[in-house]
């Protein structure tokens, strides 16, 4: 989805000048999420793995940049495909992304009973509602900008010179 050797069909700033109230719904459901007490870099690891999932090069590298801009660990963002094997995230990102990956990869059987488990354990009822409505978004964001190739944007300077450590 999305790949950058893929001209767009529509680019992300014409998606959103032609669907003015496409947009700002999903930036009103994104700006909910922000204002609701969840960590902003737990949802931008959610972010970022359930645009793994989807395939979503535009939505990977947007909110890594943004992970990175929040200071997220780079060990984290390296590791986050994989985060089921990887020592890095709390319990609670665990639960977080647990959670998406069971709402990303829906199969009609919906979100486990186990996986809702450890996420009750981490989470607030409010926190889960929040986060459940993060994933909802991503997911439908990673369907737009695949579907219409929206070009991925550049690393951020800013970024790649936290990770080199200046």
């Amino acid at each position: 989805m999305g790949l950058p050797d893929h001209p767009p069909r529509i680019d992300r700033a014409d998606f959103e000048r032609i669907a003015p109230a496409a947009a700002a719904a999903l930036h009103a459901l994104g700006k909910a999420v922000d204002e609701s007490g969840l960590e902003k870099p737990l949802t931008e690891l959610v972010k970022v793995r359930a645009s793994q999932i989807n395939g979503c090069a535009f939505c990977i590298e947007f909110h890594r940049n943004m992970a990175r801009l929040l200071r997220v660990a780079p060990a984290k963002l390296d590791l986050v495909a994989s985060w089921g094997e990887a020592s890095v995230f709390s319990p609670r990102e665990r639960a977080a992304l647990a959670w998406t990956e069971a709402l990303t990869r829906i199969d009609g059987n919906g979100a486990s009973d186990e996986v809702y488990a450890q996420l009750q354990a981490q989470f607030a009822q409010s926190e889960i509602a929040f986060l459940t409505a993060a994933v909802g978004a991503i997911n439908a964001w990673n369907r737009i900008a695949g579907a219409l190739n929206f070009v991925p944007p550049a690393p951020r300077a800013t970024a790649i010179a936290d990770r080199r450590g200046g």
